[in-house]
């Protein structure tokens, strides 16, 4: 029965997890508020962050699974993608511990860890399963043939939809982070009163930044286009009167856009593939108005939908423990000089 600590510290979230045969025992995570005055997540002030809070998190997470470092049989980090600062500190800690335990090192790829994330909890889906993975630095869908088989068969061609969501908000004046809120007002709006184009990309591929110049042109103008041209630009005190007005309907109309552009892909992927088991995955996947629609969608094509509780969805340290038990059970553990980078292929 292998028990693996997992650390994950790709972002602004300091996390640590503890994982017995497969089952997850803690998940604790310490968050960072110093970055919502900036607007966004400040990479130097999250790596100091990180320092801080990396050993009580550790302690903490061992502490609620009722485990001691001794008990540990090896220790998974997230290697990659990520706020470079950021990934050196939780890499560099992991590494450390695991030459003082003496124990095996896992390094696991935080977007594969998104999608095993669904493997934690009962139901569990099928292989080989598609998961939609969707988060405010990526967007792809992936084909999943095993724990440690995926290939990643569409993504994002410029902007990720997290991305997108975040953006629009900014646009619309709201607070970071912007997303949830989105969501919120959303659910008090008409999704179908302002219309924003659907891009016309080939092939599996996501792309949202026509989306998004589409949205600053509607509110530049205060509504009356999409599109750039002078006769419509609205002063500053016309746009913010109109944002007052209507934001319930806007931040609908914005919201259902992103998520037909996401499903209309998933739909098009399960038919090329035949695939009926179908997975939710990332940061988005916490929005209420996709796990409603991705539900109705697998009721109506019947597919076998499966999404992770809410604290698997944002980025977590029990995601990077499941990808660690699986990686543990077929030997692929990395040496000390294993680096963390900022961008890696699957």
């Amino acid at each position: 029965m292998p028990v693996i600590l997992a650390i994950e510290s790709s972002c602004d979230e300091t996390s640590a997890a503890v994982c017995a045969d497969g089952n997850i025992l803690s998940n604790f995570i310490a968050n960072q508020t110093v970055h919502e005055k900036y607007g966004g997540v400040v990479p130097e002030l999250a790596s100091r962050a990180h320092m801080q809070h990396i050993i009580p998190v550790v302690d903490a997470a061992l502490k609620q699974a009722n485990c001691e470092i001794k008990d540990i049989d090896a220790i998974a980090f997230t290697q990659s993608p990520g706020l470079i600062g950021s990934l050196l500190v939780g890499g560099q800690f992991a590494k450390s511990l695991a030459l003082a335990l003496n124990k095996p090192l896992i390094a696991v790829h935080h977007m594969q860890a998104h999608v095993l994330a669904n493997l934690i909890d009962d139901p569990k889906p099928s292989f080989p399963f598609l998961c939609l993975t969707v988060s405010g630095g990526h967007t792809q869908i992936v084909l999943c043939e095993s724990p440690t088989n995926m290939k990643v068969i569409g993504e994002t061609i410029d902007d990720a939809a997290g991305e997108a969501f975040d953006k629009s908000a900014k646009l619309l004046g709201l607070p970071y982070p912007g997303g949830p809120l989105i969501d919120k007002y959303a659910k008090e709006g008409n999704p179908e009163r302002f219309k924003f184009p659907e891009p016309n990309i080939p092939d599996l591929n996501f792309s949202f930044s026509g989306l998004k110049t589409s949205i600053l042109y509607f509110l530049q103008n205060a509504g009356k286009s999409n599109l750039y041209k002078e006769e419509f630009a609205a002063t500053e005190e016309e746009k913010k009167e109109f944002i007052q007005n209507n934001l319930a309907d806007i931040c609908a109309s914005i919201q259902h856009r992103i998520i037909t552009i996401l499903l209309n892909k998933l739909k098009r992927a399960s038919l090329e593939t035949g695939i009926v088991d179908i997975c939710l995955a990332g940061g988005v996947s916490a929005n209420s108005g996709l796990r409603k629609a991705f539900e109705e969608m697998g009721r109506k094509y019947h597919w076998n939908t499966f999404i992770p509780a809410f604290q698997y969805c944002t980025d977590n340290a029990g995601m990077i423990a499941i990808t660690g038990y699986y990686k543990y059970l077929e030997g692929l553990f990395a040496d000390l000089s294993v680096s963390s980078t900022a961008r890696a292929e699957w």
